[in-house]
């Protein structure tokens, strides 16, 4: 390798000879050059005098040289094999062997983009493009993330003069918060001599050149988020087509601030805040983090933000401005590295004044070179070139490690809106059609609710068990079977007066006649006390069961509808309607029973005599108890009850008493039993009537009534599938588009140079 100082001062040039011994790809091999200086820190620089001194070796390579420009504000060169320098289209030099060396060209004027950023271009470009192509579709909106470089920091941290350093361009400045709204910034290189500058907002392009894009920037953005210091999410797109910059795509967000300062909002972190979590928080993003060399970083909310999302810090970058400010420690600060920047620091000195950029740089390279800190620091983190290498690899990386999920992500989705398009109903054109699809629908949720209430069937709402019906429906029998069951008039448990009642209904029974003889009305008036105190559970029951089996069938039917507007309100109408009269019948139906219970002591059921004469068989040792003056007595069914009260009434009168208490406890389970039976068939009956014919009647009549409107009506589609069509036909055209564009582009993802 041979470098020599060109002719101008800030100038040198950097020679690869084309050797056996080159064979593989060497780049990124930086070493920091100064114009003044006779050496490089690994190298020793060698005069051409010198040069005539090497071994004949350097001279026996085949003649010839690829060779490539790189300025001293740049601070790097990069060594290229043949293969890669033709790619680069660098440009061959002949040298003759053992010669003087050939006078190269002069160089074009100093570039703030480094070589090694160039040499990405030819690959990357078709590829950012393409990113901004998807951006511009809003195929986030889709749930597809981009790669994006983040940029972050808090309040007067430079943020700004980071970007204007790698664009070469002026930013608005001034005191508190400059950028207000996430400034998407698109840089390209540019080969022509004039920088091209173009706003993208509100579907606006507006061109500027450099002079203005400062205030243009400051016109966009209040138009965005309004001409007072409050901030917006409306994104705002810079274009910088210029010659020299690297090829970046980076989205500058409003630097952090804590404390509201007057005509902002007192939310003003909060809404900062929440602009920086939508975009550091996607896996594909890469944070740009700018921190001032003269804070301790760990203080930082910018730090703390990025931490939250990337607590490795395996996406994050952190760029150090004003290093000439605060030079004491800072080697100390990148190296210790304690809050956890994965990506590694870069260490930069801000434009001062009317420094032009060219400038800017000579004396960033000088300060790194010589100042008695800073140059202790690995030259590898230092300079605007070298963030542009980084940052320009960095989204390289990115990118080619996920194009091919963004590209699985677009083909998903758009199967998935194809998918619910074509699950959406027609559109119905004709009253025929309208007919078809009105008993179409009402067939669908008929067998809905025939698999959900009749058959038990639940694979329509395997996970809703409020839909799974026949259970639940038998829960709520069993719940009415234990009502009645436990209530007083079936369980009471005032044991003290034991058949005083009995004895004082057997009182008022009497009457000319045998005596020894039952009197029939003495048990029908016991019955009657004991139906009537049950009488409102039967019709609580019936209401509860009709109320669940109201919302059952209203969802079901508005699941078969959704599509419908006017089937949805049809039916909805026509449920309740209907539910409505079978409550009412089925009220009635109960009603009737317990009346009927109250007047008819009947049963062919031979429990009932069965019970009665177990129950009979205690009536010795009632009879001992009184003999014998117990207090108590355990019976059956029962319990222990108390009998010393009963010795104030005639032997004969509590015999018949406890005959009367038997009978009726006999008695009293077969009425129970077909209450429960004769309620539970009587609801089933009246569901199967609701779903086979009682139902799809209703419905018809309501759609085709006065309130209805007619079936016409259902050729109107409703506004929410409207939209829903409408959403869907325009998420499946981004995503058809988005598909397009990186088809266009994935061939060249694995041959960029990473």
């Amino acid at each position: 390798m041979y470098v020599q100082k060109g002719a101008g001062e800030n100038l040198l040039r950097t020679h690869v000879f084309s050797a056996t011994v080159l064979p593989f790809v060497i780049m990124t091999k930086a070493y920091r050059l100064m114009a003044k200086v006779a050496s490089v820190r690994t190298k020793k620089v060698m005069t051409k005098k010198q040069s005539s001194s090497l071994p004949s070796l350097i001279f026996s390579i085949p003649p010839i040289v690829h060779y490539s420009l790189c300025s001293v504000h740049s601070s790097l060169f990069t060594l290229f094999s043949p293969e890669m320098a033709a790619a680069l289209e660098i440009t061959p030099i002949t040298v003759l062997p053992n010669g003087p060396l050939v006078q190269l060209p002069q160089p074009e004027p100093p570039s703030v983009v480094a070589p090694i950023a160039s040499s990405y271009n030819e690959w990357i470009r078709p590829v950012l493009d393409a990113i901004e192509n998807l951006r511009r579709l809003n195929i986030t909106k889709e749930g597809v993330n981009l790669p994006t470089i983040v940029v972050v920091g808090d309040q007067s941290s430079g943020k700004s003069s980071v970007l204007e350093s790698l664009a070469g361009i002026s930013l608005p400045r001034g005191q508190g918060i400059c950028t207000r709204v996430p400034l998407v910034m698109r840089l390209q290189n540019h080969p022509l001599p004039t920088p091209e500058l173009v706003l993208e907002y509100n579907a606006k392009t507006v061109s500027t050149d450099e002079e203005h894009i400062s205030d243009d920037i400051n016109s966009a953005t209040d138009e965005l988020a309004g001409t007072g210091k409050g901030i917006s999410n409306a994104r705002l797109t810079l274009v910088v087509k210029k010659n020299g910059v690297p090829d970046l795509t980076m989205v500058d967000l409003p630097g952090i601030t804590r404390v509201a300062v007057h005509g902002q909002p007192e939310d003003i972190y909060d809404q900062i805040k929440n602009i920086i979590m939508e975009y550091i928080s996607p896996e594909e993003s890469i944070i740009l983090n700018v921190l001032s060399a003269t804070v301790d970083f760990s203080t930082c909310e910018s730090i703390r933000m990025s931490q939250s999302v990337d607590k490795t810090g395996k996406r994050t970058l952190a760029v150090v401005t004003k290093a000439d400010m605060a030079p004491q420690g800072l080697l100390e600060k990148v190296t210790a590295n304690d809050v956890n920047i994965g990506l590694g620091y870069v260490c930069v000195r801000n434009r001062i004044g009317d420094e032009s950029y060219e400038e800017a740089r000579m004396e960033e390279a000088r300060l790194f070179e010589t100042h008695p800190l800073l140059s202790k620091i690995d030259a590898s983190i230092l300079g605007v070139p070298v963030l542009a290498q980084k940052l320009v690899k960095l989204q390289a990386i990115s990118i080619s490690k996920t194009l091919p999920e963004i590209v699985k992500k677009i083909n998903d989705r758009l199967s998935s809106c194809l998918s619910e398009l074509d699950n959406l109903p027609k559109t119905l054109t004709s009253v025929a059609e309208a007919m078809s699809a009105l008993m179409h629908n009402i067939g669908l949720a008929k067998e809905s609710l025939r698999k959900i209430l009749l058959r038990g069937e639940f694979d329509e709402y395997p996970d809703d068990k409020q839909m799974h019906c026949t259970a639940r429906l038998v829960d709520m029998l069993n719940q009415y079977s234990n009502d009645l069951q436990t209530c007083t008039a079936s369980n009471p448990t005032n044991t003290k007066n034991f058949l005083v009642e009995e004895i004082k209904v057997l009182e008022e029974a009497k009457c000319i006649g045998l005596p020894n003889f039952m009197p029939r009305t003495a048990f029908l008036s016991v019955l009657h006390g004991k139906v009537k105190a049950i009488s409102g559970i039967p019709i609580g029951f019936v209401d509860k069961v009709w109320d669940y089996l109201e919302n059952v069938v209203t969802a079901v039917m508005m699941r078969h509808s959704e599509h419908y507007d006017l089937l949805q309100k049809s039916t909805r109408r026509a449920g309740r309607s209907l539910i409505a009269k079978m409550r009412e019948n089925s009220v009635k139906h109960v009603m009737g029973i317990v009346e009927m219970e109250k007047l008819t002591d009947y049963t062919c059921n031979p429990e009932y005599t069965t019970e009665y004469n177990r129950l009979m068989a205690q009536k010795e040792a009632f009879k001992q108890g009184q003999d014998n003056l117990w207090n108590r007595v355990r019976l059956q069914e029962l319990g222990e009850v108390e009998i010393g009260h009963l010795r104030q009434y005639p032997a004969l009168e509590t015999y018949q008493a406890f005959d009367l208490k038997m009978r009726i406890s006999a008695y009293w389970k077969i009425v129970l039993r077909r209450l429960i039976d004769s309620t539970a068939l009587h609801l089933q009956f009246s569901i199967n009537n609701l779903v086979s014919n009682d139902l799809e009647k209703e419905i018809v009549t309501d759609v085709l009534g006065p309130y209805g409107g007619g079936i016409e009506k259902l050729l109107e589609e409703s506004p929410s599938v409207s939209a829903k069509r409408d959403k869907l036909t325009s998420s499946i055209s981004v995503l058809r588009e988005s598909k397009e564009v990186l088809a266009n582009i994935m061939d060249q993802v694995s041959s960029i140079g990473v």
